[in-house]
C-alpha cells in the first residue's frame, strides 16, 4: 500500500500522507464528493480532481500489483526466478512492461521455434550469432535429422535447418524484454502511422477520403483522427500500417533491422554468415515483430484516443448539466413538428405539469392563427414567463409563431428561448417518463422535458442515460464501460456541487447524490409522499434502507428549504453544526440572526473555537457556506437571440454575424448552434486571437457567443465560422473552406498546423507525393469536416 501510495504521490504531485488518507477513506466506502467537501482535513486538502485521478490510479495499480505477484508465483514454480528477473519484475511500473518480461515464460502453444529447440537446433542458432564467420549452410550440416516417428521435428535439408534457426530467433526476439523497450522507444521517436484506402472499395469508403493517403507522426495522431481511422479499417475501408522510416528512399531499409543488430552486438560486413543474418533480422521483423509492435500500438493509440475522446465527452456533459437554470419560474415548452404537429405543455414554478394542448400551425394543417390562439391563451392563463422551443424539425417555423405570440402581449411578455433537445425523446420513452405520466402521449412528455430543462438542466438531464444527449466524440467507438463510469462520476461531480432539494428532487435526481442508491432514493420520495416535507435532515434516518453511513456521505448535499433548522438548507455538514453553536456561542447571536450576514460571520475567530472541535479548512467552508447559504455555482441565466430570418443553410451568407450557442466541444474547435438546423464549426485557431491548446480555455458547452460566418457549404451542409469578428472573408471555391481568412492567420510556427496533419519536410522522394496542403488556421480541414458530421453519431 504505501509503495502503490508513494508512486500516485509523485504522479499528483502531492504529499504520499495525502494520498494514504485518501485511499483510507475510500476503502472504508466514502464517495469522492464526500471527501473533497468534508474530508479536508484528513487529505490535506485535495480537490475532486485529484480524487478522481487518484481512485483511477489506485485501481490500475492494484490490479498491476496482483498481476505482478501472479507473475512472480508462475515463474517461480517453473524454477526459473532469478533475482535479476524478480527485481525487474518488482519495478515494473506498467503493465506492458510487466507482460514483456512475463512473455518467455508464458504458456504458450506449441511453435515453429519451440520444435526447432526440441530438434537440437539451438545450439546452431547460438553458433550463428556468436561467430559470423561460419559458413551457415555448412554448419546446418551438423545439424541435419531424419525422425519418421514425429515428422515435424524431422530437419533433413540445410534450408530446414537455417529456417528452424530463424523461427528460433523470431521467438527470442519477440520475449526479450530489453529488445522490445529499445524498439518501441525508437517507433515512438520516429515512426509515421499510415493509411490507406482498400482498392476495390474506393467508392464505398468515400466518407473516409481523407485518409485514403494519409500519413502522420504515430505518437501524435489525435483522438478524433485515430477513432475515424480505425472505424474504417474495422468496416474494411481502410488499411492502416506503421513507416518505420518515413524520410528513406529505399523500399528495404529499415531502421529496426540496426536496432536488432545492435542489441545483439552484431556487426554485419562481409563475413561469412553476414548475408545470412541480415536475412534472418529482416524475416524476423517483417514475421514477427513489426506485427506485434503494430497490434501494441495501436492498441496504445486507440486507448488514448478513448481516453480523449472520453474525457471531451465528460467536459462537454460537465458545461451542459452546469448550465446556468432559468429557475422557479412557469414555463411552457413546445416539442415543434410539422405534419404531426406541435406538442405543449405547460409547467408551474415547481416542475409540475398544469396544462397540455396539441397544434398545428405548419403544412399540410397549415393552422397558423388558431394555433397563436391556443399559445396566446394558455401563456395568459397560466402567466407563463419563459417559452421553451425544442430544437428539432420544425424549430425555427414554430420560433417564428412564438414571435408573434409575445407579440399580442403589451406587457409581461413571455421570454422564447431555443433549447436542445437531445434525448428527450429517450425519456419520452423511458419506464420513468412512462411512471412519471402514465396518462400522457409520448410526444407530450417530450415537451414537458424541453420546458423542464430550461428550468433546471441539471435536475432533467440526469433522468436520461448521458449517451443520449448528444455532446459526445465518437462516443460509439469507445470503451462504453470505460464511458460510462466516467460520465457517472460527472454526474455525480455536478449534481453534489450544487445540492439537492430532498422535497422537490425526482429519484433520478436523488440517486446521484453521494452515498444514495436508487433503492434509498425510490425511499426517500415515498417516504416524502407517505409523511408529507422533510422538515429536518435527521428525518432522513427513518428513511428505509438509509441508515447512519448513507446519512454520513449524503446529509451534506441535500438542502431542505423553509425548514426547522436554516441550517439545513446550506452545505454545512449536520456534523458540524456544534461548530456553528460554537460560533454563535461565541459572537453572542442567534442562527437565524447570523446566516447569509457577512459582518457577523467576518468576526468569528477559529482561534476561539474550543480546541479539537474542527479543522481550519473546515472552519473555513462553513464560514463561506454561511456566507452564501443555498448558493447554485453554476453561472447567471442568459438567452442567445437567433437572428430572424435566419432559418436554413441558405439563408447564410459570408460575412454574417451572428449569435448561437456553443452546443458541443472538441480537442479542435466548437461547434455553435446558430438556429439552422446545422451546428457550424469554430476552428480552435479562430476562437480569439492569441495561441489556445484546448478550446475549452476560451468556450464552453452552453456559452452565447458572437460568430462570423465565414462560408456556407450547402450541399456537403457544413458551416464555417468564426469568433474573430474582425476576420475579413475572401472568396473561395466550392467546398475550399480553408480558404477563407488565410491572410488573417498567425505564423505556422506559433499556432502549428491547424487542421492537425503533419508537415514534412521537402526533399524526400517518398513523401513529396503525399504531401499536404495545408489549410488556413479558421478553415475546417477536410478531417474536421469529418468530424464535423460524425462527431454526434
Amino acid at each position: 500500500m504505501s509503495q502503490i501510495a508513494h508512486q500516485i504521490a509523485r504522479e499528483l504531485q502531492v504529499k504520499p500522507a495525502q494520498v494514504n488518507a485518501a485511499i483510507q477513506l475510500l476503502d472504508d466506502g466514502a464517495t469522492v464528493p464526500f471527501i473533497a467537501r468534508y474530508r479536508k482535513e484528513a487529505t490535506q486538502g485535495l480537490d475532486d480532481g485529484h480524487l478522481r485521478n487518484l481512485s483511477t490510479r489506485l485501481v490500475y495499480l492494484r490490479e498491476l500489483a496482483e498481476r505482478r505477484q501472479v507473475v512472480l508465483t508462475n515463474i517461480e514454480q517453473q524454477g526459473k526466478l532469478t533475482d535479476t528477473l524478480r527485481q525487474a519484475i518488482e519495478q515494473a511500473d506498467n503493465k506492458t512492461r510487466l507482460e514483456d518480461l512475463y512473455l518467455p515464460y508464458k504458456p504458450k502453444r506449441r511453435t515453429k521455434g519451440q520444435i526447432a529447440i526440441e530438434a537440437g537446433l539451438a545450439p546452431l542458432a547460438d553458433q550463428l550469432f556468436a561467430d559470423l564467420n561460419l559458413v551457415p549452410e555448412q554448419a546446418a550440416q551438423a545439424f541435419l535429422t531424419a525422425n519418421e516417428e514425429n515428422v515435424d521435428k524431422g530437419f533433413t535439408t540445410s534450408e530446414e535447418v537455417l529456417a528452424g534457426v530463424v523461427s528460433i530467433w523470431a521467438e527470442r526476439s519477440g520475449e526479450d524484454a530489453e529488445l522490445l523497450a529499445k524498439l518501441r522507444s525508437h517507433l515512438k521517436k520516429q515512426a509515421y502511422l499510415v493509411s490507406k484506402v482498400v482498392k476495390a472499395k474506393q467508392h464505398e469508403a468515400a466518407k473516409y477520403r481523407d485518409y485514403f493517403a494519409h500519413h502522420e507522426v504515430l505518437t501524435k495522431v489525435p483522438a478524433h483522427r485515430m477513432l475515424a481511422m480505425l472505424r474504417g479499417k474495422n468496416e474494411g475501408f481502410l488499411r492502416l500500417s506503421i513507416d518505420v522510416d518515413p524520410n528513406s528512399d529505399s523500399k528495404s531499409y529499415c531502421s529496426a533491422h540496426d536496432v536488432i543488430a545492435q542489441h545483439f552486438g552484431l556487426r554485419l560486413s562481409n563475413q561469412a554468415a553476414a548475408k545470412f543474418i541480415g536475412t534472418l533480422i529482416q524475416q524476423v521483423w517483417k514475421t514477427k515483430l513489426s506485427g506485434q509492435f503494430e497490434t501494441e500500438f495501436f492498441g496504445a493509440l486507440r486507448e488514448q484516443a478513448e481516453l480523449a475522446s472520453i474525457k471531451v465527452f465528460a467536459s462537454n456533459l460537465t458545461d451542459l448539466l452546469m448550465a446556468a437554470p432559468a429557475g422557479a419560474k412557469v414555463t411552457m415548452g413546445i416539442d415543434p413538428g410539422l405534419r404531426t404537429g406541435c406538442k405543449v405543455a405547460v409547467i408551474d414554478e415547481t416542475g409540475k405539469l398544469v396544462q397540455t394542448a396539441t397544434i398545428y400551425p405548419h403544412a399540410p394543417q397549415n393552422n397558423w392563427d388558431k394555433s397563436m390562439r391556443t399559445l396566446v391563451n394558455l401563456a395568459r392563463q397560466q402567466k407563463v414567463e419563459l417559452i421553451a422551443i425544442g430544437n428539432g424539425t420544425g424549430s425555427r417555423e414554430t420560433d417564428k409563431l412564438v414571435g408573434e405570440v409575445i407579440a399580442a402581449f403589451e406587457q409581461h411578455k413571455p421570454t422564447k428561448v431555443m433549447v436542445s433537445e437531445a434525448g428527450a425523446s429517450v425519456y419520452s420513452a423511458s419506464e420513468l417518463a412512462a411512471a412519471e405520466f402514465p396518462e400522457l402521449d409520448v410526444s407530450i412528455r417530450g415537451a414537458v422535458s424541453i420546458a423542464r430543462r430550461l428550468q433546471d438542466p441539471l435536475a432533467e438531464l440526469v433522468k436520461i442515460d448521458p449517451k443520449a444527449i448528444g455532446v459526445g466524440q465518437y462516443q460509439h467507438d469507445v470503451s462504453q464501460s470505460a464511458l460510462t463510469a466516467s460520465l457517472d462520476d460527472v454526474i455525480e461531480d455536478c449534481v453534489n456541487a450544487v445540492g439537492v432539494d430532498v422535497n422537490s428532487a425526482s429519484p433520478s435526481l436523488l440517486a446521484r447524490v453521494a452515498g444514495l442508491t436508487k433503492t434509498i432514493a425510490q425511499n426517500i420520495v415515498d417516504y416524502r409522499d407517505q409523511h408529507g416535507r422533510f422538515s429536518d435532515r435527521r428525518q432522513l434516518l427513518k428513511v428505509a434502507r438509509l441508515g447512519p453511513k448513507a446519512f454520513e456521505q449524503a446529509a451534506g448535499f441535500l438542502r431542505i428549504r423553509e425548514g426547522d433548522n436554516k441550517l439545513d438548507n446550506t452545505g454545512v455538514h449536520p456534523e458540524s453544526y456544534p461548530v456553528v453553536e460554537a460560533i454563535i456561542r461565541q459572537l453572542q447571536t442567534q442562527v437565524d440572526e447570523l446566516v447569509a450576514n457577512q459582518t457577523l460571520l467576518s468576526q468569528a475567530n477559529y482561534q476561539n473555537l474550543p480546541a479539537n472541535t474542527v479543522g481550519e479548512l473546515t472552519f473555513n467552508d462553513i464560514i463561506d457556506e454561511l456566507n452564501k447559504p443555498g448558493r447554485d455555482p453554476r453561472p447567471e441565466f442568459k438567452v442567445a437571440q437567433f437572428k430572424e430570418g435566419v432559418e436554413s443553410l441558405a439563408d447564410l451568407k459570408p460575412g454574417m454575424i451572428l449569435e448561437g450557442v456553443i452546443s458541443n466541444v472538441a480537442n479542435f474547435g466548437a461547434f455553435v448552434d446558430i438556429g439552422v438546423h446545422q451546428d457550424g464549426l469554430v476552428h480552435i485557431s479562430a476562437l480569439t486571437n492569441k495561441f489556445v491548446s484546448d478550446p475549452r480555455e476560451v468556450v464552453k458547452a452552453g456559452d452565447v457567443v458572437k460568430v462570423k460566418v465565414l462560408e456556407c457549404d450547402v450541399e456537403r451542409k457544413r458551416i464555417n465560422l468564426t469568433m474573430r469578428l474582425d476576420d475579413e472573408v475572401k472568396s473561395a471555391g466550392k467546398g475550399q473552406a480553408g480558404n477563407a481568412v488565410h491572410h488573417a492567420q498567425p505564423s505556422r510556427k506559433h499556432q502549428g498546423n491547424p487542421n492537425g496533419k503533419p508537415q514534412h519536410k521537402a526533399g524526400s522522394a517518398k513523401h513529396k507525393p503525399r504531401k499536404e496542403k495545408a489549410p488556413a488556421n479558421a478553415a475546417m480541414g477536410n478531417a474536421f469536416a469529418d468530424a464535423f458530421a460524425k462527431l454526434k453519431k
